[in-house]
């Protein structure tokens, strides 16, 4: 087991620009899947227009390339840390989701949703130090 290191300013922004992308990008592809055109495909059933349909669509294309990105970022994280020591930052996501679904797609923010989000966010870090 390698030593934790000590939080420098980089390897923070690196962890924090992969939970971000992450979150955009499911705001990203929401948008996508959202598409009357791609919602139409769905419906249909058939199997090679809703290949064809999700797989053009730009905002589905974005948001895994978003992910594809945050993936990337992901890596240069883990070969710097032990896993146990990043991951709980990963629990950022969820409030970071929630918020911009709430701004950016009207999401409601229900009472529930709000302390179920903390609840796994604070879990994770209660998790990360034991």
């Amino acid at each position: 087991m390698r030593k934790l290191p000590e939080m420098s300013t980089t390897l923070i922004l690196l962890i924090l620009c992969s939970v971000m992308l992450s979150s955009i990008a499911q705001i990203v592809l929401k948008t996508g899947m959202s598409n009357p055109g791609v919602l139409n495909a769905v419906q249909s059933g058939v199997a090679m227009q809703m290949i064809t349909t999700i797989s053009t669509n730009l905002y589905v294309i974005g948001g895994l390339t978003l992910y594809f990105a945050s993936a990337a970022v992901w890596l240069l994280v883990l070969a710097r840390v032990d896993v146990s020591f990043a991951y709980p930052f990963v629990g950022l996501g969820f409030v970071v989701t929630m918020l911009l679904a709430f701004f950016i797609n009207g999401e409601v923010l229900s009472t529930a949703k709000v302390i179920g989000t903390l609840c796994i966010a604070l879990g994770v870090a209660i998790m990360a130090q034991g």
